[in-house]
């Protein structure tokens, strides 16, 4: 297989180096390589490309090495990450006034003056904000309480005009919930193949407004954002790699999405996360801090406003290797506030961490106790859509996919791929009714590959966004049925889709006999002539596949019978079959 050859920035940074001498230290000997000289005979010169691969092919082991050696360094320590998620619930009215939330490019248009905070405005709770908020607690497994109640948690900020944010602090609506994540979840290996995560309790909350800085002192505000209903989803301290914490929010935001709770995810801003990190030294006496009932843990600190699952996933290890470096210099970690910046590799400190003193949670006394009936949980619970684990394993036992192909069915492009997927099959399925089970998920794991890979690769190729009406998922059953049955081959099928994909409306079978597509099979004179010449112009791997046993090189002859043959012809199955009978006599 052809290796990629490197991005342009990266040749300019490998040519940089070839020029440097490579310094290798090994105990008190130095040793060094350097460029050839103009004067060096041609027999010494080496080619600039091996010399770039020889020098990508060092870092790599740097890097690797590197890797090892800390990872080896660090054994002695344990985290331990909490995380705290804020999505933006799918609802029409803000939290507590009628002002909507739909996205404005106005700013400060779609605001109340509750929002503002105008003197005399008081807050009027929306109850359909509920809705979406307890089906992610019930989807989370979650006690929803009966009787709930707001507090008001004081900070003074230029986001916040009331100067206190409205919460549950106290007695939020739903507790003690559960996620489970799997190995495919892409949790890290060392934690097993499921691992279970507890949910401490998910509470009702306003959002702020959305600021936008001018260096060197201009700051604006658009207040359409503000009092937005959110719910902070609160997991217990019990992850212990990096990997699983990024993957914990990868799944939490799936199974908001999955029902409906949510609109957006973290690539849209919808969602936010925040990280409690801590570390301790194994083999030591327990730490002296304890956070939600977990007790022999070391001091935490708080990345804030984690805005992807790889910024979750850097600023951990991060700030894992700050605590660290801290401690094993005899220092002392402070409890605070950090940020992260993308691309950085240190966190920052951004102030004191603030603890629940110096909010000074109140109960909010504007706001009455909120009351939630048993019948309405039951209605909910009965009317929970399918949750990103069921959906996996409905995928994988009744349409057959792997793994590989069933989670980014249900992660892409917020369910919209999966539901095209499911219409495809199911027009699959209505040609294919009389076939038996085996037949009919042999169709169904084929249509999953067209769907991710083969449609996929178009959109990327093409950087277009998702619209299923860019294939039809009519006309792409009717090309996968072609294929099926053998009517059409597979670089056919691929050449009808691209012109699909780039307008062409017509009917796939009018389209096939209209630019003369359908398979018209060759004879068995007809491969043995294509083989026959294929294999006289090429003696010498001929003797190398018969001689070396080097069956991949049938590969080879078969891409030249398809090339010399007429387009659309040649079927590679039958073309390998006729080769390895006049090559290997079998």
């Amino acid at each position: 297989m052809l290796r990629p050859w490197p991005s342009s920035g990266t040749v300019r940074a490998l040519c940089r180096t070839v020029h440097r001498p490579l310094l290798i230290r090994s105990h008190n000997f130095r040793f060094s390589s350097v460029a050839p000289s103009l004067n060096s005979t041609s027999a010494d010169r080496v080619p600039l490309r091996k010399q770039l691969k020889q020098e990508a092919k060092n870092l790599r082991a740097q890097k690797k090495q590197r890797k090892e050696n800390e990872e080896a360094f660090r054994q002695d320590w344990e985290l331990t990450v909490g995380v705290e998620i804020h999505a933006q619930l799918d609802a029409g009215a803000k939290l507590f006034s009628r002002a909507p939330t739909s996205a404005s490019e106005s700013p400060n248009s779609n605001v109340a003056l509750f929002d503002l905070a105008f003197p005399g405005s008081q807050p009027e709770f929306q109850a359909a904000t509920l809705l979406p908020a307890l089906r992610a607690a019930a989807a989370l497994n979650c006690e929803i309480q009966p009787v709930s109640r707001f507090d008001r948690k004081h900070y003074f900020y230029q986001d916040q005009p009331s100067g206190y944010q409205i919460t549950q602090y106290y007695e939020p609506f739903a507790r003690n919930g559960w996620v489970d994540l799997y190995d495919y979840d892409g949790i890290a290996p060392e934690d097993g193949s499921r691992i279970r995560i507890d949910i401490k309790q998910v509470q009702l909350e306003q959002d702020t407004a959305k600021s936008q800085e001018y260096p060197p002192s201009a700051q604006l505000l658009d207040f359409n954002r503000v009092s937005h209903p959110l719910i902070e989803i609160i997991t217990m301290p019990q992850i212990h790699t990096p990997a699983t914490a990024a993957a914990c929010v990868r799944k939490l935001q799936a199974m908001l999405q999955a029902c409906g709770a949510v609109t957006t995810g973290m690539e849209m801003g919808g969602l936010r996360a925040d990280v409690n990190v801590s570390v301790r030294r194994r083999g030591e006496a327990p730490g002296g801090y304890e956070y939600d009932g977990i007790s022999g843990l070391g001091q935490r600190t708080e990345i804030k406003n984690l805005s992807s699952f790889k910024a979750v996933e850097d600023a951990i290890v991060a700030e894992k290797n700050r605590q660290i470096a801290v401690l094993e210099s005899g220092g002392v970690i402070e409890g605070e506030t950090r940020g992260w910046t993308i691309g950085s590799t240190e966190t920052r400190r951004l102030r004191g961490k603030e603890g629940a003193v110096d909010y000074r949670y109140m109960p909010d006394p504007d706001i009455p106790p909120l009351v939630i009936g048993e019948d309405l949980v039951n209605l909910i619970n009965d009317n929970l859509p399918t949750l990103p684990d069921s959906l996996v394993q409905t995928l994988r036992t009744g349409y057959g996919l792997s793994i590989e192909d069933a989670k980014p069915l249900i992660e892409l492009d917020d369910g919209a791929r999966l539901e095209y997927y499911r219409d495809v099959v199911d027009n699959l399925c209505s040609l294919y009714a009389d076939r038996d089970n085996k037949t009919q998920a042999a169709v169904a794991r084929t249509a999953g590959n067209w769907v991710l890979h083969e449609l996929g690769g178009l959109l990327t190729k093409a950087d277009r966004p998702w619209d299923e009406e860019i294939v039809p998922a009519r006309s792409l059953a009717d090309l996968i049925d072609h294929l099926q049955r053998k009517l059409i081959t597979g670089p056919t099928a691929k050449q009808v889709l691209a012109a699909v994909f780039d307008g062409d409306r017509r009917p796939i079978p009018q389209l096939l006999k209209e630019d003369n597509l359908l398979l018209r099979p060759l004879s068995r004179d007809e491969y043995l002539a294509l083989a026959e010449s294929a294999i006289a112009q090429n003696p010498q791997m001929v003797e190398q596949i018969r001689s070396k046993n080097q069956l991949g090189k049938l590969g080879w002859f078969v891409g030249q019978m398809m090339r010399t043959g007429e387009k659309g012809r040649v079927e590679a199955p039958k073309a390998e079959e006729v080769l390895r009978e006049l090559i290997l006599g079998k």
